[in-house]
């Protein structure tokens, strides 16, 4: 009996079709005769045509992301030839790090000197005033695992453009004319200020008066992590005016600007984006992905959002990130059509803001989340989460009943589609953890053989070896699956179930993430209706009467926005992780995370794909096709055959070394010298440490790591506390470098308080750039300090680590630390250690150090300084 009954649900699998059930075995046969008759053109042209539907899809989404200005929409009011003259004079200052004359007076001379060229062109219906503003101030913030900052006289330069009678209300536009050291920082972040500069004559120059007020401020201390935005935002006195406010910044150099945070909340700013931009590129997947904390940068808007309450947008170029914060992110490699695309976007959105009586009282449009994408750059897409959450519970619950209704379909047909179903979600799911696990393996085998990164400067080979093996793997699960699992069954029912499968794919992770509240699920909603849509459309029969090509047309055409929507969004994330995974430290496997991000976007491209595999008789050759690209490449890479850097002019993609001539001086209870030592202290960027170096410098190689001393921050002068992601680095002995400003660090004194606290009163001078790192002794505890908020916040690792800056000049920094613990001294309280950091002038150099920098190859951008480290224990 029960052999019988199998039997005859086997027949029941290989007699159904999608168009209906109960037809004569006879005419069944024959259709099934046709089908797999036309199964061989399916197997042959297919593949082919995906191919090509892809290779369409990836040259739309090129064009669209490499389109800079659309003809016959420039805003006519913004030269984008004059924001380039800005942005060259500030560039030819070359390095601006804080504290030095090209900072503190070259660049902020040029910049108030263009201003009064500005004032001397505008209109009676405005006006300009300019302040110059010189703070001072501490804050504590929780990025990079939490340090504490200090600032004294950095230099801010704020201008407030507003009507002839005044104005109560401001939206701010916030830009940095500072750079990191040894770097021209034309995109990170003078492009920003020269097309202020620009929108500023721009609009003061028109006879239309604004309704509110737009203060530019032009920051001079960014790079020190966000002190200028901090010291205007919560000291100036216009701060109280500002409602909004636009941060302009980059993680590349040039392209197009991405919109990848706003709020929190006020989603009336990006409905203000979504009106006034010309040329918009901004995506809520950018800014949930960005404020999960997975890519370790931080911008001035959080020190507006934070310490100011304000709400705003947050825009950054996000293309060639390779150059960014290196020697070659000069003016000459930003475009004038990037420069005008932005400053059209930027002058259109402040102007709306500023002429809006939404900036004046937003309370009504305050609270709420926003879902917003572009559309390929012609407009922005927007609508209230509240909406999204509906329409997506709609959505899976049309989804829901169309699997419900295909599942009473087949069951009258003496299927078990229900069983069915989960069988193909099960066989798909592990065809995912099995492609993971695949190109995992391969990424752990590469990074073994010392080849990590080969896909740095030639992006085609990590397509080629993870990509290609992710969907040759794929393929290989779903074809065991058609040959063991589902030998005798229909095709057409394999097509409708993994169609179905599909579906289900992501539609669970959409509802999963509505449920939490993520507005990113827009996304797999928009793969569940799109698909359902189109299959309503399709005709099964088309099939068996020849049409089989007019089925996949229709069927591809339904999937075309999806699609295009998904490319648009993957090949902006590889613009920019690419870059990234080349600075991200030392712990980190590039190759491995690569290896990840591909399969998962894999995955993606080709869910909707799959049921083709059960349509067509053979996909073998494809998979020999994948199996042997991928196996090649495999072999070329492990091989060495594709070197990750490149020196070229054209488009360098360097290595980052960071070079430290460091002397150290260690002190015990007593104030004795316990040690001393100097040599060039070095850290490498990304996973292969030094180890493509050491050929061009022998010296430099294993025997010269640097050991971690029992010491804050290993006994070395982090400049920031990022030693947990660049754990690996070199110290090579050297004489010490020749310092004629040396640090003076001092206990002043020291109290005990009423409340059973030990108060400890410290007195430094030094360069513009310090880090002091605290170590309270077991069982003592660091209770209070001067610092921040009063609170103490311990870095990655239980040290404490402050960030000191100051502009040209500064007194003496004193601060003081509370600890309360036990009673007994005799091994001390706490061990404070000071490293200073020389980033121009003569002290900036030493004669080791510039030896040591000739040797370094083309392909590398080593910057470099003198530091010092002087610990002592108290």
């Amino acid at each position: 009996m029960e052999r019988q009954a199998g039997s005859a649900v086997r027949r029941s699998r290989q007699n159904v079709v999608g168009s209906g059930h109960g037809n004569r075995r006879e005419e069944n046969s024959g259709n099934e005769r046709k089908t797999r008759s036309r199964g061989l053109v399916f197997g042959a042209g297919v593949p082919v045509l995906l191919f090509l539907y892809v290779l369409g899809i990836r040259g739309l989404v090129h064009l669209s992301l490499r389109q800079l200005v659309t003809p016959g929409a420039r805003n006519s009011h913004f030269n984008g030839s004059t924001a380039r003259t800005y942005l060259e004079q500030i560039t030819a200052i070359d390095s601006r790090t804080v504290g030095s004359p090209a900072n503190e007076i070259l660049a902020v001379n040029y910049i108030l000197d263009s201003i009064r060229d500005i004032q001397k062109q505008k209109n009676k219906v405005h006006k300009i005033t300019v302040d110059v503003q010189r703070p001072t101030g501490s804050f504590s913030i929780d990025f990079l695992g939490g340090f504490t900052s200090y600032y004294d006289n950095i230099t801010n330069i704020a201008v407030k453009l507003e009507p002839a009678r005044g104005a109560q209300h401001a939206v701010l536009a916030n830009c940095h004319f500072d750079s990191i050291a040894n770097t021209p920082g034309a995109s990170d972040d003078a492009v920003s200020c020269a097309v202020l500069l620009e929108i500023l004559g721009s609009l003061s120059s028109t006879p239309v008066s604004l309704k509110h007020a737009i203060i530019f401020l032009f920051n001079g201390a960014e790079e020190n992590i966000l002190q200028g935005s901090h010291g205007f935002i919560t000291q100036h006195p216009w701060a109280k005016l500002v409602r909004a406010f636009i941060n302009l910044e980059a993680a590349g150099v040039g392209g197009k600007e991405l919109v990848f945070q706003t709020g929190p909340e006020n989603p009336w700013l990006i409905q203000a984006y979504a009106e006034a931009a010309v040329h918009p590129f901004a995506s809520v997947v950018a800014q949930e992905i960005f404020q999960s904390g997975i890519i370790p940068a931080d911008t001035d808007f959080r020190i507006y959002r934070d310490f100011g309450n304000i709400p705003g947008i947050d825009l950054a170029f996000i293309e060639n990130g390779f150059i960014y914060h290196t020697k070659y992110d000069t003016a000459d490699r930003i475009h004038t059509d990037s420069i005008q695309r932005a400053g059209d976007n930027i002058m259109g959105v402040l102007k709306y803001l500023a002429s809006s009586h939404l900036l004046a009282d937003s309370s009504e449009y305050r609270h709420g989340n926003l879902v917003f994408f572009d559309m390929s750059g012609f407009f922005v897409l927007s609508y209230p989460a509240r909406i999204a959450t509906i329409v997506n519970y709609i959505i899976g619950t049309v989804a829901l009943f169309y699997l419900s209704k295909n599942t009473i379909k087949y069951k009258r047909a003496g299927m078990n589609y229900a069983r069915d179903l989960m069988v193909g979600l099960f066989i798909t799911v592990t065809s995912w953890v099995s492609a993971l696990v695949t190109v995992l393996i391969m990424a752990v085998l590469v990074t073994l053989s010392g080849c990590a990164l080969s896909w740095y400067t030639h992006f085609y080979v990590s397509v080629a070896l993870y990509g290609v093996a992710g969907l040759a793997k794929i393929l290989l699960m779903h074809s065991l699956a058609k040959k063991f699992y589902f030998a005798n069954t229909n095709q057409q029912y394999l097509g409708d179930l993994f169609f179905d499968v599909s579906l289900l794919s992501w539609g669970i992770p959409m509802v999963l993430l509505t449920n939490k509240g993520l507005c990113s699920a827009y996304f797999f909603a928009m793969w569940l209706i799109f698909p359902l849509i189109t299959k309503m459309l399709l005709r099964q029969e088309w099939i068996h009467q020849g049409s089989s090509y007019k089925y996949i047309s229709i069927y591809l055409l339904g999937l075309f926005f999806p699609y295009l929507h998904t490319m648009y969004h993957v090949w902006a994330a590889f613009e920019m992780f690419t870059p990234i995974l080349g600075r991200s430290g030392t712990e980190i496997p590039p190759d491995v995370v690569m290896a990840a991000l591909m399969v998962v976007c894999t995955i993606m491209l080709v869910s909707y794909f799959i049921k083709f595999i059960y349509l067509v008789k053979s996909i073998k050759k494809l998979m020999m096709c994948l199996a042997f690209v991928s196996g090649v490449t495999f072999v070329l890479v492990c091989s060495g055959l594709f070197f990750p850097y490149s020196g070229s002019m054209d488009s360098p993609k360097p290595k980052r070394v960071f070079l430290q001539h460091t002397a150290r001086t260690f002190h015990n209870l007593n104030g004795e010298v316990v040690k001393t030592d100097s040599g060039i202290w070095i850290n490498a960027f990304d996973y292969s440490g030094l180890y493509h170096v050491t050929p061009h410098i022998p010296e430099l190689n294993e025997t010269v790591r640097a050991p971690c001393d029992d010491a804050p921050f290993c006994g070395y002068p982090w400049f920031f506390p990022v030693h947990f992601l660049l754990r690996k680095n070199w110290y090579l002995p050297t004489p010490p470098p020749p310092v004629s400003e040396n640090v003076v660090f001092k206990l002043a004194s020291r109290e005990e308080m009423p409340w059973g606290a030990t108060r400890m009163n410290f007195d430094v001078k030094g360069p513009s750039h310090m880090t002091v790192y605290v170590r309270p002794h077991d069982p003592f505890v660091l209770s209070s300090w001067s610092l921040g908020d009063g609170i103490p916040v311990a870095s990655n690792g239980g040290d404490y680590f402050v960030y000191y800056s100051h502009g040209l000049q500064a007194p003496v920094w004193k601060f003081w630390i509370e600890l309360k613990g036990s009673d007994d001294y005799s091994d001390g309280m706490v061990t404070v250690a000071v490293a200073s950091h020389y980033f121009f002038g003569s002290n900036q150099h030493s004669p080791q150090l510039d030896a040591l920098l000739l040797k370094f190859p083309d392909w590398s951008f080593p910057s470099s300084w003198v530091s010092t480290y002087d610990l002592f224990v108290y």
